[in-house]
């Protein structure tokens, strides 16, 4: 029994929390991103077995921490005397930890291939709710799956799980990319947990996702972005420089929440100017990620 399924990436531009209700597909974010068509394909074997193994593989390293993906296979797997081993192959095309929203594409993915190996018969949208729950609790993440499932450049406007959520999805051409130098991670949990980062969060997104309904553009999206970032003010000394340069050579950029990197949803020509700047700042060339949109949103492959 195995499948393969893809979940794009996304970056968000700005957000507040909404996690005050109990049940975890009612929590999430109110904001708005933009979801990348590079992402994580994830590949899972699974047969009965006399004991209960999982395996579980990032870019072909064995991964040690593996809460979040037992989280997803509990709610999946049938519960009883079976035993199960499943192995876990996850293909990461965006940097882990740095604001791609990579733990929720792993869930997600997980959870839609999960379903189709045992053929269990859940929908798309339960399937991913299963992915959103396990991100809340795991506090990995609060609205980056309801993006992922969908896809393409979205507004949330309502918290809560895919199907218990809304988000509006604004129409863009095909000229748009996103552009992104990646410094390293930023831990969204710690980040989460902290009670000063939650009121400056929420202060800072408060009124910016009626704001972008009333004028929803790329461009408006990235003016509101950098101003929940310069509020939010979590910048390293590298970020700010960066930010500094960018902003010199009239380019709008912020800073992909949650993670120490650097954006721009922007035309694609623009894009690919703004590459330039950025492999001049870079570590290395794999620091510099190109991608086109996302419009398809999580599916099997």
């Amino acid at each position: 029994m195995e499948a393969l399924a893809f979940s794009p990436s996304h970056i968000t531009g700005f957000f507040e929390i909404v996690d005050e209700p109990s049940k975890p597909v009612l929590k999430g974010s109110r904001g708005a991103g933009v979801s990348l068509s590079k992402g994580v394909k994830t590949h899972v074997k699974i047969k009965e077995s006399l004991h209960s193994k999982l395996e579980v593989n990032v870019n072909g390293k064995v991964l040690n921490s593996t809460r979040l993906t037992r989280h997803v296979m509990n709610a999946l797997l049938p519960q009883g005397d079976r035993r199960y081993s499943v192995i876990v192959y996850h293909e990461m095309q965006v940097p882990i930890g740095s604001g791609f929203g990579s733990s929720g594409a792993c869930a997600l993915s997980l959870s839609i291939a999960i379903n189709e190996a045992l053929g269990i018969g859940l929908s798309k949208i339960e399937a991913a709710r299963i992915a959103h729950i396990a991100e809340v609790e795991c506090k990995t993440g609060l609205g980056t799956v309801i993006a992922e499932t969908y896809g393409g450049f979205e507004v949330r406007i309502r918290a809560g799980a895919p199907g218990v959520g809304e988000i509006e999805q604004v129409p863009i051409g095909n000229d748009y990319s996103v552009v992104c130098l990646n410094f390293g991670p930023i831990s969204t949990k710690k980040v989460l947990n902290d009670v000063n980062s939650r009121i400056r969060i929420n202060e800072a997104g408060s009124g910016l996702t009626i704001r972008l309904m009333k004028e929803p553009s790329p461009e408006y999206f990235m003016k509101l972005s950098r101003e929940f970032a310069d509020f939010f003010n979590i910048f390293s000394d590298r970020m700010k420089n960066i930010l500094n340069e960018v902003d010199k050579y009239g380019f709008r950029c912020s800073m992909a929440m949650i993670g120490e990197t650097c954006f721009s949803f922007t035309k694609t020509h623009e894009a690919e100017e703004l590459a330039e700047i950025f492999r001049k700042h870079a570590r290395s060339e794999k620091d510099v990620i190109f991608s086109s949109i996302d419009t398809k949103g999580a599916r099997r492959l």
